[in-house]
């Protein structure tokens, strides 16, 4: 780790606000707009790019727990299954991911943008009401999401609750509102396991990632507080059609 010159770290706490704001505004981890960024605009590796975006979501994800299960609380009955399950697979796909020839992760990072844009994209045009008429898993099951979503957050650094939270509320009849808690337990220790094995594996620019946590943390409650009050299909349209680009993007870069 190494001190950034004053106007350096301005800068990083400024581009850390923005995607605190913007992750807060769509609804959706910073990490999955930080990691873009760092990999094509500081042209860092992308192993590099997932752990130094890791230490920004740490400490807005804990945050972002502590807040949302004090008012949708989860038993710990079930929290703990799910926790361990999705932290123990987190640790051990990561170690793989950190070994893994950049272009390979990058590729993998990509095909992973493209399948939530488009999923963004189909949920656009669905009718409003319309939903999975499903019959519900029983829920002694539901600490097994935690091995898919544990996979994702060791391989990319982020999409735990992406992929998690369909689940819960497709396969398990969860609320939304549950579902998101259920999420948040396991993305938060996963995303904690996760830095810590990027970390080991020197993996995590520090002096970048810290700063953008501080800044995130000013802004994420105010880009909530913003979404409230825009039309939310167009904007999460608007967010599919961008994060599709930046995939393909990173995909034809060399």
């Amino acid at each position: 780790m190494h001190a950034l010159a004053l106007t350096d770290l301005l800068s990083v706490l400024t581009l850390g606000a923005a995607l605190g704001f913007f992750g807060g505004l769509f609804g959706i981890g910073g990490g999955i707009i930080a990691i873009p960024f760092l990999a094509l605009a500081f042209g860092m590796e992308q192993a590099l790019a997932q752990g130094t975006s890791l230490a920004m979501m740490v400490p807005i994800l804990i945050v972002g727990w502590w807040r949302y299960t004090r008012r949708h609380p989860v038993a710990a009955r079930t929290a703990l299954p799910l926790a361990v399950l999705a932290s123990a697979t987190t640790y051990g796909v990561a170690q793989v991911a950190t070994g893994l020839d950049s272009s390979v992760l990058r590729a993998l990072f990509s095909v992973f943008l493209i399948v939530v844009a488009l999923r963004m994209l189909a949920a656009g045009k669905r009718k409003p009401g319309e939903a999975d008429t499903k019959v519900p898993i029983g829920s002694r099951w539901l600490p097994l999401v935690g091995i898919p979503g544990g996979a994702c957050m060791g391989l990319l650094g982020v999409g735990g609750g992406l992929l998690a939270t369909p689940f819960f509320t497709q396969l398990f009849g969860q609320r939304q509102t549950v579902a998101q808690s259920l999420s948040l337990v396991l993305v938060t220790p996963c995303s904690a396991v996760a830095l810590l094995t990027y970390g080991r594996a020197h993996q995590v620019d520090w002096s970048i990632g810290l700063p953008m946590a501080v800044g995130g943390l000013l802004t994420v409650s105010a880009g909530v507080a913003v979404a409230h009050r825009l039309p939310e299909r167009s904007m999460r349209l608007a967010f599919a059609w961008m994060i599709l680009t930046t995939a393909l993007w990173m995909l034809l870069k060399p």
